[in-house]
């Protein structure tokens, strides 16, 4: 504005003229930022007109929109993780704890897991329209809290941890199921771990106890059997030979074999005395 016009304004000429121009540069600012958006990645932007959710749903990049009449609101479809384990302080109901659920063989067990999901990116709509922020906790953590449950009834406690892969199969395949059925993508279920109740440890351990004596027992059965056919193996073989050496003797006259066997140990000095038929050799040394 021109400085002769502005002097010859008066005062609250000039503060309605300024209070103008103020509320100009707000509405100004308000339709500028508020015409456009930015959707990070991993994300997908839910519009809506006031309270009414639309259809439509922007992608990752810059999009254009109606200030004040339309409403983004961004969304996560990249991977969620929920943690059932007391060592992470997150899980089941307000006590955060692991899983408790009973096997077939009705024993107590906790079981703690981490289940990763996202949302489905086409329907992250509708899933905003149904359960805006609480979609996580009254959705998707009680099916997996009832998914693992229904399964570890299938398996005794003892099932559970031999058959462990098999468990984990059995629950992703139910998740999958009923996570789509929700709209979420099931990605991956793990087990962390399994604690049983402590008389059911100590009967655990007391088990192995007595299949590892039971292994040394049946191990030292074997060494005294292995050990008992050695000794057996050695007679005959022994028993064999004098058989055979008794049959050669007899076989080559006997006596003959006898003076063979005298004059191979002899050691070359002649005996004082000779009884019976052969000469008397006395004193011959001398």
């Amino acid at each position: 504005m021109d400085k002769e016009i502005w002097s010859k304004m008066s005062e609250g000429q000039q503060i309605g003229y300024v209070v103008k121009r103020v509320i100009g540069l707000i509405i100004f600012l308000i339709l500028f930022f508020g015409s456009w958006v930015i959707i990070p990645s991993g994300h997908r932007g839910v519009i809506t007109n006031f309270v009414r959710v639309s259809y439509n749903i922007m992608s990752e990049g810059f999009h254009f929109k109606v200030p004040i009449w339309d409403d983004i609101h961004k969304v996560s479809v990249s991977t969620q993780t929920v943690h059932f384990d007391n060592k992470q302080k997150k899980g089941d109901e307000t006590e955060q704890s692991s899983l408790f659920a009973a096997s077939k063989d009705l024993q107590d067990v906790q079981i703690a897991v981490v289940v990763n999901y996202h949302q489905s990116p086409e329907k992250v709509n509708k899933i905003f329209q149904q359960y805006a922020s609480v979609y996580q906790p009254n959705v998707i953590e009680p099916i997996i809290r009832e998914s693992v449950k229904s399964r570890s009834a299938l398996f005794t406690a003892e099932e559970l941890v031999t058959k462990r892969l098999q468990f984990s199969d059995e629950v992703s395949k139910l998740l999958s199921e009923k996570l789509a059925e929700k709209d979420a993508i099931f990605e991956r279920f793990n087990v962390v771990n399994f604690e049983f109740s402590e008389s059911f440890a100590q009967a655990i351990e007391a088990k192995v106890t007595a299949e590892q004596q039971a292994l040394q027992a049946k191990n030292k059965l074997e060494q005294v059997k292995f050990e008992a056919e050695q000794r057996i193996t050695a007679a005959k073989a022994e028993a064999e030979a004098i058989r055979i050496q008794a049959q050669a003797i007899t076989q080559q006259g006997g006596r003959e074999y006898v003076n063979l066997k005298w004059v191979e140990k002899w050691n070359g000095n002649l005996p004082n005395t000779v009884l019976g038929d052969a000469i008397p050799l006395v004193n011959i040394g001398q």
